[in-house]
């Protein structure tokens, strides 16, 4: 393994964030040898103080306890979670409003939100930091407030100096939009372990990405479909075939329970049962999710003795991802006797073998810390790459604390940032995607509207380009709130420009050909057209035809970029590369570039005419013109005479060659 891995070239290693929605864009790192920093580091003494990957024991938590302020009571109450302090009248007044305001977003009662607002104001000023958070919300939204991004700012600063985590993704994505990494790198780094610490050991859940409900212009109708929970047929199908005995369905229904995949709502208790029922079958991958529950606590009470011998029976199933949970509990020392980095390293190198991203993570973290080896940051980093480009949360981390620290890589904090971001917005306040979805698919468009606008304001980019289509296609039905009432055509209009923008600033080439349309058409915009170029620019940048075709209409046209016919043919074609499906307007704008040229030729045709009359028609020129033309007719007609008489002098002698006795065919020659 330590050969394998020596023999991986650091000069290019590209890192993808790989999504789970089709429509999520593709993060790439590129590590040159110019990014490693001095590999050369003292070994690593002080590992009995400090836990494995600096990550505390993951225990299985509700929302509200990772995410202090989160919506999940209104939306998913978890009863089977209690709180060992209660105070019943300390949050039940905002839960009271925020569910208020919620229902009024839902309804367009624009009375009902002004007193779900004043009520959360009221607890802003009375200094509880979750009605702070909201108030930054609602002043950065301009909902029956004044629109204020100055007051919207100071609200998310006290309530993350009070411990609300939707504020402190605010207020990192603010920095990091202003590139003001110093300050973004240390929000998002205190975010993304939050995130981090919800994992699980052996394996990370699947990526659970926003889903776009969107295609461009057209409702995303297959990502909607498979969203749609217990009411998918799929699902009802496959749980009917779970009842009937099928050990693979059981397994999927439980997956689906456990991780909260496809709209179904997470439940333990379910995801409990049906593996159980499954392993009794012999299924060994619920035998893996069995031994996570135990070691996590997950419904259950935490048991790492059960959690090994669930997993041990995965492993000898020949289920490689169960080797690194069996690692991660030796080098804890967790239902074994002791601490064994000898063994854990060897768990971790078996998983590693067979392509699971969590091995080579649990051995770049050995590298790193010197545990049970040499400490070498440049193994560690290859590794941790490895994992990162399958997708592995924890490696991204760890390769932006090391961006972030220069330990292992030289001190990059746009990077540091750009990586803990991505790893923030794993965390428990993306279940805000999750119930805007519901909402959504239930015909809710306010309530959707309203739960994507508060993603976008803390940097989700599907988000942003959620809530800015739902206001350009639902209109009145979005129920958008301005400060006054119901939002009017311009007001919509503007704030969809604005998540637009914010969306093409984090690589929506879509949202940037909408900028452009917004500036083209002066929608919720003054009309610009240099602007507008400039976001068709940005758009076809990434490839995206329609920009192209924009761009090229534009130097037709002379708007906002030079006339200029030969670069707008050369645009129309690079739109039809592209996008086949662009032939027909590609081919009607071809054909007007042609009446264009052909309309410009009456001002040349007078000076080709003066030319004529000048130089051709002139008697002497004229003459000697003809006996030009007559020279090269004569000229051409004796060297085809030529070339006949070679090609049949070859085909004698050829003739000849095969029949020596017969005289040859005399030779004919052309006449002229």
């Amino acid at each position: 393994m330590r050969k394998r891995i020596i023999q991986l070239s650091l000069f290019l290693l590209l890192l993808a964030y790989l999504p789970l929605s089709t429509l999520c864009r593709p993060f790439v790192l590129v590590l040159s040898q110019d990014d490693l920093s001095d590999p050369t580091a003292p070994p690593n003494h002080d590992d009995a103080t400090t836990d494995f990957d600096d990550f505390p024991d993951s225990e299985s938590k509700p929302d509200s306890d990772l995410d202090p302020g989160s919506w999940s009571p209104i939306f998913e109450p978890d009863h089977s979670f209690k709180n060992p302090n209660p105070s019943p009248n300390e949050l039940n007044h905002y839960y009271n409003a925020v569910g208020k305001m919620v229902e009024a977003a839902s309804k367009g009662e624009v009375g009902v939100m002004e007193e779900a607002v004043a009520e959360i104001e009221a607890a802003a000023e009375a200094g509880k930091p979750h009605g702070q958070s909201v108030m930054g919300f609602i002043y950065g939204m301009g909902m029956v407030k004044e629109r204020s991004k100055a007051k919207s700012f100071l609200h998310h600063c006290f309530a993350a100096q009070g411990g609300n985590m939707q504020s402190k993704m605010a207020l990192a994505y603010t920095y990091y939009r202003q590139e003001m990494h110093d300050k973004a790198v240390k929000i998002y780094a205190e975010l993304a372990e939050v995130a981090v610490n919800s994992f699980l050991i052996s394996k990370d859940s699947p990526v659970i990405e926003p889903i776009r409900i969107h295609n461009g212009a057209e409702e995303n109708k297959e990502a909607l479909r498979k969203s749609r929970g217990e009411e998918d047929e799929d699902f009802q199908i496959l749980e009917y075939q779970a009842q009937k005995g099928n050990a693979g369905a059981m397994y999927k229904i439980g997956i689906f329970y456990y991780f909260g995949l496809r709209g179904v709502r997470r439940d333990h208790g379910r995801a409990l049962w049906w593996f159980s029922k499954a392993v009794e079958k012999g299924e060994p991958r619920s035998m893996e999710l069995l031994g996570e529950i135990y070691a996590r606590g997950a419904g259950v009470e935490r048991n790492y003795t059960k959690a090994l011998e669930w997993l041990t029976l995965a492993s000898r199933q020949h289920l490689y991802s169960a080797y690194n949970g069996m690692g991660y509990l030796f080098v804890k020392g967790y239902g074994v006797e002791k601490k064994n980095y000898t063994k854990a390293k060897e768990y971790f190198e078996k998983a590693a073998e067979n392509e699971e991203s969590g091995g080579f993570y649990n051995l770049g973290v050995m590298y790193l810390k010197g545990l049970g080896v040499r400490r070498d940051l440049k193994i560690a980093t290859k590794n941790f790459a490895l994992a990162a480009n399958a997708g592995q949360p924890k490696a991204f981390y760890q390769l932006a604390k090391m961006f972030h620290t220069g330990v292992g890589l030289k001190k990059n904090l746009p990077m540091a940032t750009a990586l803990y971001k991505l790893v923030a917005e794993r965390g428990p306040w993306n279940s805000l995607s999750r119930w805007a979805l519901e909402s959504y698919l239930k015909g809710d468009i306010g309530k959707a509207f309203l739960l994507y606008s508060r993603m976008a304001e803390i940097g989700y980019e599907v988000a942003q380009s959620n809530a800015a289509w739902i206001l350009d296609k639902y209109g009145e039905r979005s129920m958008c709130m301005g400060e006054s009432g119901l939002c009017t055509d311009a007001e919509r209009h503007q704030r969809a420009h604005s998540l637009w923008w914010k969306a093409s600033e984090q690589g929506n080439e879509h949202a940037a050909l909408l900028i452009g349309d917004a500036y083209y058409y002066g929608r919720g915009t003054d009309r610009d057209y240099d602007r507008a170029a400039e976001a068709y620019m940005h758009a076809k940048s990434q490839s995206n035809a329609q920009a192209m075709f924009n761009l090229g209409y534009m130097h037709e046209h002379g708007q906002g970029l030079p006339f200029d016919l030969h670069l707008a043919k050369r645009y129309y074609d690079q739109a039809l590369e592209v996008d086949p499906a662009a032939k027909l307007p590609v081919s009607l704008a071809l054909a007007s570039l042609w009446v264009e040229m052909i309309d410009s030729l009456p001002e040349v045709y007078p000076k080709v005419e003066v030319w004529v009359e000048d130089v051709i028609m002139e008697e002497g020129n004229a003459t000697i013109l003809t006996l030009i033309a007559c020279l090269l007719t004569v000229l051409y007609l004796r060297e085809r005479q030529r070339r006949n008489n070679a090609a049949v002098a070859i085909a004698v002698e050829i003739a000849a060659a095969a029949h020596p006795q017969q005289p040859p065919p005399p030779i004919v020659q052309e006449a002229f």
